[in-house]
């Protein structure tokens, strides 16, 4: 993902969240954030129990995210005027602390958290982990519009059922790659890259108005069992010389540690045999598991998308 593509996906979370924006420049925004989304991303939970559990106002933290920290240097402004210190307020007059240790002098202002939001970051996979947590279902119809001022016509809506898959060739390298599929559960039509189809149009969670569902003639197991043999065929028909190439380099490793380990025992006293056998079992599990060629392939989310009948 490039940089704006990062910060597009970052603001659908918070404008999906309803945080409100303070302050959004090209390369950065400033956000206070909603209850539900402090509640994803700060980990207060202990803050949020007790704020269920006694009814008090919640306050939600207020965070910078930078998606272009050279880009962000270069929109400062080197002649704005410093931000006036804060009023310093008298202390409580009844106060406990203040009874037994005096007043405390007044505190300066908090600095804003800040995180950089690049592709491989600690808080964007955070924000990823969120979002796949949260949508891994979504039931969507395709808005019905009319013309202006006329009440839209009957029409019919067809059911697809929509998965999008995560392919993973694994070695001592990897390569993620992703399908997303789409069967109709009225005709049995199989569509590749349905995600981009999906993107085209005007989707709602809504039920339109005028419209009727046609009858399904498959289950969503048929429309699973469907997707995963056409996936499994395409991934079949791959090169797969990087696997017998990874194959090699696990017998290289597994022959050039056997050797180390051999040379070592020969030399080893009798009582530390058994702890080097077991330090050499571990390091050749470990080989196997970075080195062995194996194709992973998930489910990241699907849905069921009502669209209108093509006549």
């Amino acid at each position: 993902m490039n940089t704006k593509q990062i910060q597009k996906y970052v603001m659908r979370y918070l404008e999906g969240t309803d945080c409100q924006v303070i302050e959004k420049g090209k390369s950065y925004v400033t956000v206070k954030l909603s209850p539900e989304a402090d509640k994803d991303l700060t980990g207060r939970s202990y803050y949020w129990s007790f704020v269920e559990r006694t009814g008090a106002e919640p306050e939600t933290m207020t965070f910078q995210f930078v998606f272009d920290p050279e880009g962000m240097k270069a929109e400062e402004n080197p002649e704005r005027e410093p931000a006036s210190a804060p009023s310093q307020q008298p202390p409580a007059q009844d106060s406990i602390l203040g009874r037994y240790f005096g007043h405390a002098p007044a505190q300066t202002a908090r600095r804003l958290p800040q995180d950089v939001l690049t592709y491989g970051s600690r808080r964007l996979e955070q924000i990823f982990n969120v979002v796949r947590s949260k949508g891994k279902f979504v039931r969507l119809f395709e808005e019905n519009r009319g013309p202006a001022n006329r009440k839209p016509q009957a029409v019919g809506y067809t059911s697809w059922f929509g998965v999008n898959f995560k392919v993973e060739l694994t070695c001592d390298m990897k390569r993620d790659e992703f399908h997303s599929l789409g069967f109709n559960l009225c005709t049995g039509e199989l569509m590749e890259q349905f995600h981009e189809r999906m993107e085209s149009l005007k989707l709602t969670p809504l039920l339109p108005t005028n419209i009727h569902l046609l009858p399904s003639r498959f289950t969503i197991a048929r429309a699973v069992g469907q997707m995963e043999n056409h996936l499994e065929k395409k991934v079949k028909r791959y090169d797969h010389s990087w696997a017998e190439e990874a194959s090699e380099r696990l017998l290289d490793e597994l022959a050039r540690i056997e050797g180390y380990y051999e040379e070592l025992l020969q030399s080893a006293e009798e009582e530390k045999k058994p702890e080097i056998e077991e330090q050499y079992r571990s390091r050749q599990r470990e080989i196997e598991w970075q080195y062995e060629p194996r194709i992973v392939i998930s489910v990241m989310n699907c849905g069921l998308f009502h669209l209108k009948n093509d006549p």
